[in-house]
């Protein structure tokens, strides 16, 4: 059999860059941005360290031009046809090849292809003026009848984070941020391959493959289909033009992708290939999982449901909202993609929220949530606003979600698309609607409605088999229905300073967003303000505070539950315990209240600077408390406690899908160790559950120098019955012993007495197996430390003991 596949290649070499008015050329990097090439060349300070983010704002307000000269060999030049295709250009955007304009371009998430076959030769130039995003949005909203909130970032299409955020800073990106390339072919290649589900047993897979070919002529072809060692050869009769036609395929005794915590996520390969007269015209591969999931929203008692079943079973879902990476999107590597990604798996979350604000993901981000069972509730890319409706807004988003739909739907990672983040609450509840007429307010309704009740769950109806959801959450803080169906954005504690004991009383069906803010590692701290110490009182940390009350509201909790130490360092370490306290207070009680509950999702996982932020890995990659503390919370198994006026009550939440049976442990013990109480009884707690296990009365509790202990199944958990600043914390030395090892060097802690939160830290990069811990009265436990440094003699360690 002979090969005549289409030719494909990138075009991401000898680019250069200046500015419209200017003559000077640059080299340039693609995929890439005008920030980080103007970094580059040292023509702008690195705007992520101390104020300079206010010094390179001049940068968005310019026009920008690249260009490339690349040739094309003859053989190329032969195809019938050839096709120039632009991944992501940001955003405004005119392409001339040759000094002929072949397109403009008004979206950073669409993908835009162009028929060059009669303007391409052997040696070509290729350039892409770009407008700067403020001059056109002044243009759109003159002509939009109404002043619409959130300000001008509405009207263009982009990554909206990028326009200044309550964690982020004002990077007004352009340029080149994904691939350019030509594909060439002779008379017929695959458009698109999308792998159906049609249904699924425990003997078979019963799948319909929609093949998209584009011909330029009517032909008889032959499809081949392989997976799992079976071969599937289909005789097609194909029409000229893209058409899409249907493709049978059966795997026998599936094995089924399942999130990690549950099982393994098995991916199958297909492979395709088109042949005619014995000749392969194209071939493609897909990896793909076979599975189920649904969202189940029912009526019910309370309300109506909101779970997640995968594979026919209700999963409880454990997770983060998620970010982009960084401002300067082409700075996250493979390798960035994959450590955060495993650090996910390691912290045992099982879903990751894509927020709506940033971007529709990099291909390599849902390869790797396939390979290590994550799943993804994806936002479409709108937040916080209402947007315009006009014909030509609408036309895009259409096209836009078309391309990112189709792009994604082969994924067993993706759960979930909604309409967007926010929009809904803040039209009802944010007094977006204040001054305006019924006349206004019913168009600009109906405008919404036109994207997120029309546009959006149509095209993921037609292009997957994915559920939507309309807007996150479903109601806001609030309303009378908030706790009782959708999912929900918990802000009363930080944004109206509720206490952390708001969220063992308020428990909603799904919990989709809440956070608190702390400060990030000292490396991030420092390499903000460019010093050797923590300074937590210079402008570089204002700067990197981008709420109006952030410092405030963790001064004004951490009153609460600490003593505020006097010490930036200790402030620093207590600001991370105060976050951890609070967020894993939510995620138990709402774990606890299973299967009422069905997720928790905090905000937010990652930053895409380094900044004081509500997320739980910092810029850096460092786990903050609540990241070490988060692992122990989504543990398939947990020990939980809940008090009322009489008692403590045990709990064992139960995420796995089987019995567990056991001898549960418990005792008392003061903070030298010495025994109060102790009790043991064999238990069992069924499968998929949460469910009390004993009930312990606290009356006569010596409630500042005791703590209560539970072990079940070779889980250990602890209470403590007063704030941390109340109690009698003992003084007492923490024994340390250092042995190197193979991947670093392990770590012995022991005391004589009860250290709480022991923290570990070294200026050394790498990772400790865990941190934030209490150490038990004369109990040894040991820490991994991954790092390539050869050697850790200035390992320091702090407990709330030792600085108060």
């Amino acid at each position: 059999m002979t090969s005549e596949l289409p030719t494909s290649f990138t075009i991401h070499k000898n680019w250069e860059f200046k500015s419209v008015e200017d003559t000077d050329w640059k080299s340039a990097s693609v995929p890439g941005n005008i920030f980080t090439d103007l970094l580059d060349h040292k023509l702008i300070p690195d705007p992520f360290i101390e104020t300079n983010e206010e010094k390179v704002q001049w940068v968005a307000q310019k026009n920008w031009e690249y260009k490339t000269a690349f040739t094309v060999n003859e053989e190329t030049l032969q195809k019938e046809n050839i096709n120039i295709s632009f991944e992501g250009l940001d955003t405004y955007a005119k392409v001339y090849l040759n000094n002929q304009l072949i397109t403009t371009t008004s979206n950073a998430f669409r993908t835009y292809t162009i028929d060059v076959k009669k303007h391409l030769k052997s040696n070509n130039i290729l350039r892409i003026v770009f407008t700067n995003t403020a001059a056109i949005e002044t243009v759109k909203e003159k002509n939009n009848p109404y002043q619409l909130p959130e300000g001008k970032r509405i009207y263009t299409r982009k990554a909206q984070f990028q326009y200044g955020w309550d964690w982020g800073p004002k990077m007004n990106t352009s340029g080149i941020w994904k691939n350019v390339s030509i594909k060439a072919w002779n008379d017929i290649k695959f458009d698109d391959i999308f792998i159906k589900q049609k249904s699924i047993t425990a003997n078979n897979a019963r799948l319909e493959i929609e093949v998209t070919i584009d011909s330029d002529e009517d032909k008889n072809i032959m499809v081949v289909t392989t997976a799992d060692k079976q071969i599937y050869s289909n005789h097609l009769k194909i029409a000229k033009g893209k058409h899409t036609y249907s493709v049978p395929f059966d795997i026998k005794n599936p094995k089924l992708w399942w999130t990690h915590n549950l099982g393994k996520p098995h991916l199958y390969q297909f492979d395709f290939k088109l042949i005619e007269n014995n000749t392969i015209k194209d071939e493609k591969s897909i990896k793909k999982g076979i599975r189920t999931i649904k969202l189940i929203t029912e009526k019910d008692s309370i309300g109506e449901s909101f779970y997640f079943e995968l594979n026919g079973k209700p999963v409880y879902m454990k997770g983060a909202n998620y970010i982009p990476q960084n401002s300067f999107k082409n700075k996250v590597t493979d390798k960035k993609y994959d450590k955060l990604l495993s650090d996910v798996v390691a912290s045992n979350m099982n879903m990751l929220r894509v927020w709506g604000g940033g971007i529709y993901e990099n291909d390599v981000f849902y390869d790797l949530c396939d390979e290590k069972g994550i799943l993804i509730w994806q936002d479409f890319m709108f937040a916080c606003a209402m947007y315009p409706g006009d014909k030509e807004f609408l036309s895009n988003v259409k096209q836009e979600a078309e391309d990112q739909v189709k792009r994604l739907r082969n994924h067993a990672s993706i759960a979930l698309w909604a309409g967007n983040n926010e929009n809904a609450e803040g039209w009802n509840r944010w007094g977006w609607q204040d001054g305006r007429t019924e006349k206004e307010k019913k168009e600009i309704w109906s405008d919404y409605l036109a994207v997120f009740d029309s546009i959006l769950p149509k095209t993921v109806a037609k292009f997957s088999e994915t559920n939507y959801w309309e807007s996150s959450p479903k109601f806001g803080r609030g309303n009378t229905k908030y706790e009782f169906e959708g999912d929900v954005h918990d802000w009363w504690v930080w944004h109206d300073a509720r206490p952390f004991e708001h969220f063992q009383k308020q428990i909603p069906r799904f919990m989709s967003e809440f956070g608190f803010q702390s400060f990030p590692s000292y490396e991030a701290i420092n390499y903000i303000n460019q010093k050797e110490e923590v300074d937590l009182k210079t402008d570089g940390i204002k700067s990197h505070q981008k709420h109006s009350r952030g410092f405030q509201l963790i001064d004004e909790y951490m009153l609460r539950d600490y003593n505020i130490p006097t010490s930036d360092e200790d402030y620093v370490y207590i600001s991370q315990l105060l976050q951890a306290k609070g967020i894993v207070m939510g995620i138990e009680a709402h774990r606890r209240a299973k299967p009422y509950n069905m997720g928790t999702l905090f905000w937010q996982l990652n930053d895409c600077w380094p900044a004081i932020s509500w997320s739980s890995i910092d810029y850096f990659g460092n786990w903050k408390a609540l990241q070490y503390k988060a692992k122990k919370s989504f543990e398939n198994v947990l020990i939980s406690y809940e008090e009322n006026k009489q008692n403590i009550l045990t709990y064992v939440i139960n995420d796995t899908f089987e019995e567990l049976n056991g001898e549960l442990k418990m005792k008392m013990i003061d903070f030298k160790g010495n025994e109060i109480w102790s009790n043991s009884e064999d238990i069992s707690v069924k499968e998929n559950v949460s469910q009390k296990v004993a009930t312990v009365p606290n009356g006569g509790i010596d409630r500042k120098n005791q703590v209560l202990i539970s072990e079940f199944n070779g889980k250990k958990s602890l209470y403590f019955f007063s704030k941390p600043k109340e109690l009698n914390l003992p003084k007492g030395e923490i024994q340390k012993e250092i042995t190197k090892t193979k991947t670093g060097f392990s770590i012995i802690i022991k005391s004589a007495v009860l250290q709480k939160e022991v923290f570990l830290f070294t200026k050394n990069k790498g990772h400790f197996s865990d941190n934030f811990f209490d150490v038990l009265p004369n109990e040894a436990i040991t820490i991994e430390f991954a790092t390539e440094a050869a050697s850790l003699d200035d390992l320091q360690i702090k407990s709330l003991n030792s600085i108060y």
